[in-house]
């Protein structure tokens, strides 16, 4: 059984509470060590202190070209040896544009009254489920802000509606849940939840993510992990405020929690938001923590996300993410006419085509081309 998140409380100025298997702990160690050798060279000294923080911080840390091949080359093999070629696509429909929260970094907080806000109608939900079985997807991704329109009750029957309807396997992302909510839509037979922590620093999560606090957030993660559904986090590389050492410490707490699937992606300024004039975060610092992660989470399945091919401009970006370990591509299934009212960042990419069909084919080819095949079935960890 996976551990449970633990209390991050101190997470700041604390040390990091070790991990609940101790032997599970060591291969970890043994791996950041074998990576901190092939990456810097046998004869490098290792960063101070020399444990697992600070061996991530010092991987982390490593922008030069040949080092970062040589942890994208170890992180690939990890992917290959962990999950194999194989690419899983997951048909993402967002649902509700409304959320009750005001991070400061997301363009759907409560004060941003710019876009139109829409909800999807069940039919329109269960539509675009069947056109995502129809088109061979194993998983339906179900995304929304925070919206209370939406009672734990209205998103269970919502959960076994689609996949009384289709068959599919169900990942939702609608912000914490307490209990009694995660219980009742593991029952109603939740296969994924995702819930991404944002940032590991308590301190920062409460000063980016007002009257909400870290530790709630894990605790959510607990108890749906209780319950039996697999548990997505995840962080944004480079908000304002984050340091090296808090990166490593969100790679530290994906392994910690022993995620079943992780996104990671650059942070994107949104214009309606306080972070608005904040640079965005570095791509090659995203794709080198999306490669520790790997190496630390062989089976766990990692997304190449939207925001990495915003940053990057091309469809490129989600390829080099694959070759830094990721294994899993979300294509937009939400209807074309709301698509850009889900703004929680500017995405002036908008490659694919807004057909499904078409942009599944395209899709396929261009990961053809790259000698990765797509996997079928729900892709379950």
């Amino acid at each position: 059984m996976k551990p449970n998140p633990p209390d991050r409380g101190q997470l700041r100025d604390g040390p990091l509470p070790p991990a609940a298997d101790g032997e599970r702990a060591v291969r970890a160690e043994a791996v950041l060590r074998r990576a901190w050798q092939e990456v810097c060279g046998p004869t490098a000294a290792e960063p101070s202190p020399a444990d697992p923080l600070g061996l991530i911080e010092g991987l982390l840390a490593q922008a030069a070209a040949p080092a970062q091949a040589r942890l994208f080359a170890l992180a690939d093999e990890a992917r290959r040896a962990g999950v194999g070629d194989e690419v899983h696509l997951r048909a993402l429909v967002e649902y509700s544009s409304h959320c009750r929260q005001e991070c400061h970094y997301c363009g759907l907080r409560q004060a941003n009254t710019a876009p139109a806000r829409y909800r999807l109608s069940r039919a329109e939900i269960l539509a675009a489920a069947r056109t995502a079985a129809d088109l061979g997807y194993g998983t339906i991704v179900l995304q929304a802000g925070e919206d209370t329109h939406y009672s734990p009750a209205e998103l269970a029957a919502l959960v076994a509606a689609v996949k009384g309807a289709t068959g599919l396997a169900v990942t939702l992302s609608a912000g914490i849940q307490d209990r009694a909510a995660c219980r009742r839509l593991a029952a109603a037979g939740l296969d994924r939840y995702l819930l991404k922590h944002e940032t590991a620093d308590p301190c920062l999560h409460a000063e980016l993510r007002p009257g909400n606090t870290l530790a709630a957030r894990l605790a959510c993660l607990a108890d749906f992990r209780a319950a039996g559904v697999q548990i997505g986090s995840g962080m944004m590389v480079g908000l304002p405020g984050q340091t090296l050492a808090v990166l490593a410490r969100d790679v530290h707490l994906l392994w910690v929690m022993d995620v079943d699937m992780a996104g990671i992606g650059p942070f994107i300024p949104h214009p309606a938001t306080p972070l608005r004039g904040a640079p965005r975060g570095d791509l090659a610092l995203t794709l080198r923590a999306v490669a520790i992660t790997r190496l630390l989470l062989p089976r766990a399945h990692l997304p190449a996300t939207t925001a990495v091919e915003v940053v990057h401009g091309t469809a490129e970006g989600r390829l080099d993410a694959l070759r830094a370990g990721a294994n899993v591509i979300m294509p937009n299934l939400t209807p074309p006419r709301y698509r850009a009212l889900y703004q929680i960042y500017p995405n002036e990419a908008r490659l694919a085509p807004d057909d499904p069909g078409s942009a599944r084919c395209q899709l396929e080819r261009i990961l053809a081309a790259a000698g990765r095949p797509v996997a079928g079935g729900p892709g379950h960890s």
